[in-house]
């Protein structure tokens, strides 16, 4: 990444953060204090059990991640736990995290795996945790429809967003049944003819094709890993109905849950850029759970508690990346990809 867009990315995550700073201040002003911390008490000793889940979701990623990996190469598991815990460290943390996220996970791992078959594996992960991801959206977003009363303009949305989700879909599904080499072709139109980024078209048409023809190399790899990946999904389900049920005295329907999943993966899409996503986790878990029917503070709270464990693996991911010296810089210097 050059210098300049750094500082831009930089700054931009910057004012960000201050502007969820703001939004979460004034959210836990506007709920009150007071009730929000009634609930998240009520978790007591039940939060261990909540960042065990959340380490959980970690673990089955990275085992899609080394299913992906590509022979002679083998990526053991404990490695990709720690890379993904990392990864997700420092998505949480940096103004680059979007940028940043996946080349430390490859940078992590890089005395066991080279950097390429590294990203070219987490590539065709992404790509099939991507597809789950709004694979879950959709799903969620038309069981709101279906199964709640929802205001016209809300269910017009509601049902634009779907609609919109399934094309995309269906849209990606063709291109990895065509296989064309779209990325790379872009880049070999849009790059400068003789410019030093240009040299790398090839390398990303060698990436592009190994995430391309993953399906029909590996045909046995690809329904381990969608269920590794649907598996990370219905865990985050089993988070929020375990934290309802500590917060509340009481599990919500597990309807209920599923919704708020959806929800919590259209919000962590959508706001990916705010460092730990402060404030708009809270406000958009709180419009929800008000949606719902239950009031904002319950949906405040449940995202302050998810909050907590987002932390406690923050922590741990950072204090792996002091250990290995890796730093934002690094990860995009030493990243093949341009």
């Amino acid at each position: 990444m050059q210098p300049d867009r750094r500082r831009r990315a930089t700054a931009t995550g910057t004012v960000a953060a201050l502007v969820g700073l703001v939004l979460f201040a004034w959210f836990v002003r506007r709920i009150g204090p007071a009730e929000i911390w009634v609930n998240v008490r009520q978790v007591g000793w039940g939060l261990p059990a909540i960042v065990l889940i959340a380490g959980l979701r970690f673990a089955v990623r990275a085992a899609a991640w080394t299913l992906c990996v590509e022979r002679p190469h083998r990526l053991p598991f404990r490695e990709a736990f720690a890379a993904v815990v990392c990864g997700d460290a420092f998505g949480n943390l940096t103004p680059l995290g979007p940028i940043v996220g996946e080349p430390a996970k490859a940078a992590y791992v890089r005395e066991t795996v080279p950097l390429a078959p590294a990203l070219t594996a987490l590539a065709i992960e992404n790509l099939i945790y991507t597809l789950s991801v709004a694979a879950t959206i959709a799903a969620a977003m038309t069981a709101l429809i279906f199964t709640f009363d929802l205001p016209d303009r809300l269910l017009e949305a509601s049902e634009m967003l779907v609609g919109a989700i399934l094309v995309a879909l269906a849209a990606v599904l063709f291109v990895l049944w065509r296989r064309p080499a779209v990325v790379s072709r872009a880049l070999a139109t849009l790059l400068p003819a003789g410019s030093a980024s240009h040299t790398r078209v090839d390398r990303v048409r060698q990436i592009e094709e190994q995430i391309l023809t993953f399906a029909t190399r590996r045909p046995g790899m690809v329904l381990p890993v969608v269920g590794l990946e649907m598996l990370f999904h219905v865990l985050g389900v089993l988070e929020i109905h375990v934290t309802w049920w500590l917060m509340l005295g009481a599990p919500p329907p597990l309807l209920t849950s599923f919704v708020l999943e959806g929800a919590n993966r259209m919000i962590t899409v959508i706001f990916k850029v705010v460092p730990l996503r402060l404030g708009v986790d809270e406000m958009g878990t709180a419009a929800f759970t008000q949606l719902l029917g239950y009031g904002a503070a319950p949906g405040g709270s449940l995202a302050i508690v998810r909050k907590a464990r987002v932390l406690f693996w923050t922590i741990v991911g950072t204090a792996l990346l002091v250990r290995r010296g890796l730093s934002p810089r690094r990860i995009l210097e030493g990243s093949p990809v341009p």
